[in-house]
């Protein structure tokens, strides 16, 4: 894929002594100790990644991480002390005023947490207000608002004022404006926060969906990690001004990169990062026309399978397990049976995106879970023990309770206002 977004080497640091902090850290003193001895601020540090076009590129961090720095540094109200910030090849850190002006007409828009809308104004008319700055005519900006509003659901409040919404509904139209000027890249600092939390996973949901079709570049800042790890395509997440992991969500669970993001993640339900295509493995399969019991218990003994799909061609014609193909095998003499005698035809399936906490029921009933694609072929198989296995909980994690509290994190829920 493309990459929209660049940052190579960014810091920001607050403060008329930013040279002496910058030397500070190349010495390894730390963000605490520079302030003490210069007064300086680290905002942030040595900040690096790429956001590809179409991603979803979540910077989740708690309160004084430099999360709401960077975002801010990421559309130029913030310049930073070094490094590049690169918009298609623009540097967003170093460009004149007018090119950053073109820069934030055309490329970015921005959603705010607390709405920004403008109280005396109609739905309408706050949608299409980046438009208005833009000094597109009423007509055209009207009709464009209009369609933002159409998608996400909004279009019959069109001429109601925003104290007439809920809160929930009044976020809908601060993303409608940001989608309304068309922008390459969408930030988002913390655009669900203030929702109460039944509304903030509806906002959540409604975002993928919009996502899932107008497949824009996204940069969204969170401090509650369960919407990282619902929203992002690519996680980074921050701590004291430092990126300490960038990955996937199933990486940074799998395989936190230090104490402090596995502290994290130590109570994250998996089974709401994990899918079947995580646990998948290649199917192992018999002919029904060609192949007898006898074929499924040599096959089953060889690979330590409990059962095997049969199938009809490229269709699934049924499962076999190991007790019903040995025990027919046994009493019938040796391959004589066909698998249609021994063969269920009920039998579970999924999809490759199915996360595993819908897949414990059918896992439960012991049974490979076939995979089918958008055509009924099967292309995977998910064992119920994988499935188990990934649910439960790493000793590491059992053992969290006696880690030392300093490398802890506060509760991802707790909002605190970002510091610098």
């Amino acid at each position: 894929m493309t990459a929209k977004l660049r940052v190579k080497k960014v810091y920001k640091i607050f403060g008329d002594r930013p040279k002496e902090a910058l030397a500070l850290l190349a010495e390894g003193e730390s963000k605490e100790s520079i302030f003490q001895t210069t007064s300086q601020t680290v905002g942030v540090q040595n900040a690096s990644f790429e956001v590809d076009e179409g991603q979803i590129f979540v910077i989740m961090g708690l309160s004084g991480s430099g999360k709401s720095t960077m975002v801010r540094m990421l559309n130029g109200l913030i310049r930073p002390t070094s490094g590049e910030i690169l918009i298609d090849g623009d540097d967003v850190a170093s460009c004149s005023g007018s090119k950053l002006r073109d820069i934030r007409r055309n490329k970015i828009a921005m959603v705010f947490q607390h709405f920004a809308l403008f109280p005396h104004r109609t739905i309408l008319e706050n949608a299409a207000y980046g438009l208005k700055v833009k000094g597109v005519p009423a007509a055209e900006r009207n009709a464009k608002a209009l369609t933002a509003l159409e998608q996400v659901g909004l279009s019959s409040w069109a001429h109601s004022k925003p104290a007439d919404l809920s809160g929930g509904m009044q976020q809908r139209v601060g993303l409608a404006r940001g989608l309304a000027t068309d922008p390459e890249v969408l930030l988002m600092d913390e655009p669900f926060g203030a929702l109460d939390p039944l509304i903030r996973r509806e906002m959540q949901d409604e975002l993928l969906s919009l996502q899932a079709t107008l497949k824009k570049t996204i940069i969204f800042i969170t401090h509650d990690l369960s919407e990282a790890l619902l929203l992002g395509d690519k996680i980074a997440i921050m701590k004291d001004g430092r990126i300490v992991q960038i990955g996937t969500a199933q990486e940074i669970v799998s395989n936190p990169a230090d104490d402090y993001v596995a502290a994290f993640v130590a109570d994250i339900d998996r089974g709401r990062v994990f899918t079947a295509e995580t646990v998948s493995s290649e199917p192992s399969v018999m002919q029904l026309n060609t192949d007898t019991a006898g074929d499924a218990v040599r096959t089953m003994e060889d690979q330590n399978l409990n059962a095997v799909y049969v199938m009809d061609g490229e269709e699934i014609a049924g499962v076999v397990t190991y007790q019903q193909a040995a025990t027919a095998d046994r009493d019938s003499g040796p391959s004589d049976v066909h698998l249609s005698d021994v063969m269920q035809t009920d039998y579970p399936t999924t999809d490759m995106d199915t996360q595993l906490a819908d897949l414990y029921g059918a896992a439960s009933g012991g049974l490979p879970i076939a995979i089918t694609d958008a055509d009924n072929r099967l292309v995977g198989v998910v064992e119920p023990e994988a499935v188990f296995a990934q649910l439960s909980v790493p000793s590491e994690t059992a053992e969290s309770d006696e880690a030392d509290a300093s490398t802890a994190p506060e509760n991802t829920e707790l909002k605190l206002e970002d510091a610098r």
